[in-house]
């Protein structure tokens, strides 16, 4: 254990590095005797897989029943400052990274990262992107917007919405984007749908968006303006969150950005990442390489840390195997959803051809249904098997 410890003063560490191993380091000393401990025998040269090392030293192979009290804080704080540690280095590697190595990375991490569940969700919104936002179904937006609920039908919204920066904690956001969704249609309907995006294009939705909450006491900020903008066009935006801010623009070598520097975001943002080479010159080689071009700006989103347990976090795996509730007349409790919302959502599964014609016929029966919380495929499983 000592030699993994002071193995990183003998790398080539930049001073960014020095000081989070310097920091670590300090974590470290005050639960050395149950570190060393601790039997190691894998000692990395690289100090990003040094952190790992580490980090899983600390979560999974500390004796945390010899630990005291007093000392467990210093444990989570050396938890945390590993996994800002990792955030960090891995997002620095995209200054240099090529396309190749960037997608190597990715398949990597496909099962952390949750990869092909995250597909999903860009893949449902591709050809929402230009729906206009007050034409959407209550769901609908908020997939786009990024807020998980449990109205969400998980036969239909099979991935968590809240993928690519939640957005659940703008609450005065989310209040006016519910009330006035056309107001947020002006301000995107300055990002074109296609080609280039300008920097005046992205002003002229910044002013609009600040105009959406004329008359209100809430404030505009960036967070929620950026989930808007990387939903309608992922290949130019980079979704950004507050708390992920400070390994972001540490790796980037920039200041901190705060939630209302939307000028800084285009210069600072995304600016240097189309800057990057992989950005500029992606070389898809297959069509799963081709998805990941097509929502290029998000990629960076997958490079901080992430383990099983991010996978496992996914709201729609939470929805999915929640158990029933029952209410006290001993019925299942269910959530109800606009009748809107369930004929679009009925009318979307009825398109298949693979759907009979009589079941077809039973669209207002299956949307009452719906309407009652019922699932969009367990209604209409329940109409096959009664009706055949």
């Amino acid at each position: 254990m000592k030699k993994l410890l002071i193995s990183p003063s003998k790398m080539a560490l930049g001073e960014q590095e020095s000081q989070i191993y310097q920091n670590i380091l300090k974590q470290a000393t005050e639960i050395s005797l149950n570190l060393m401990a601790v039997k190691v025998e894998n000692h990395p040269e690289d100090f990003l897989l040094w952190c790992y090392e580490l980090l899983d030293v600390a979560k999974n192979r500390l004796n945390f029943d010899l630990l005291d009290d007093h000392q467990l804080p210093t444990v989570k704080k050396l938890h945390d400052q590993l996994i800002s540690a990792i955030s960090f280095l891995q997002l620095k590697t995209l200054r240099i990274t090529p396309w190749p190595v960037l997608v190597a990375f990715v398949e990597q991490h496909r099962d952390a990262l949750a990869i092909d569940e995250q597909l999903k969700l860009t893949a449902y919104l591709a050809d929402k992107r230009t729906t206009p936002l007050k034409e959407m179904i209550v769901e609908d937006r908020l997939a786009f917007s990024g807020k998980h609920a449990a109205s969400l039908d998980t036969s239909v919204y099979n991935f968590d919405v809240e993928w690519f920066c939640s957005t659940k904690s703008a609450k005065g956001f989310h209040q006016l984007f519910a009330d006035l969704p056309g107001a947020f249609d002006e301000a995107l309907a300055h990002i074109p749908a296609e080609g280039e995006v300008s920097e005046q294009d992205y002003q002229q939705f910044v002013v609009a968006y600040l105009l959406a909450f004329n008359g209100s006491d809430e404030k505009p900020t960036l967070a929620p303006a950026t989930r808007l903008l990387a939903m309608r066009r992922p290949d130019v935006f980079t979704p950004i969150s507050s708390s992920k801010l400070d390994a972001l623009c540490s790796a980037f070598g920039i200041t901190k950005l705060n939630n209302r520097d939307f000028e800084r975001y285009w210069q600072d943002i995304v600016l240097t990442i189309h800057a990057m080479p992989w950005f500029k010159m992606p070389t898809p080689a297959n069509e799963f390489e081709q998805q990941l071009a097509d929502i290029k700006a998000l990629l960076p989103c997958w490079f901080y840390y992430a383990d099983k347990d991010t996978a496992e976090g996914s709201n729609y795996l939470k929805l999915l195997n929640k158990p029933q509730r029952t209410t006290s007349s001993g019925g299942k409790k269910t959530v109800r959803r606009g009748k809107e919302s369930a004929e679009v959502l009925v009318d979307r599964a009825l398109s298949d051809e693979s759907i009979p014609e009589h079941i077809r016929a039973k669209r207002d029966s299956i949307v009452a249904e719906v309407e009652k919380g019922r699932s969009v495929d367990e209604t209409i499983s329940l109409m096959r098997t009664i009706f055949g």
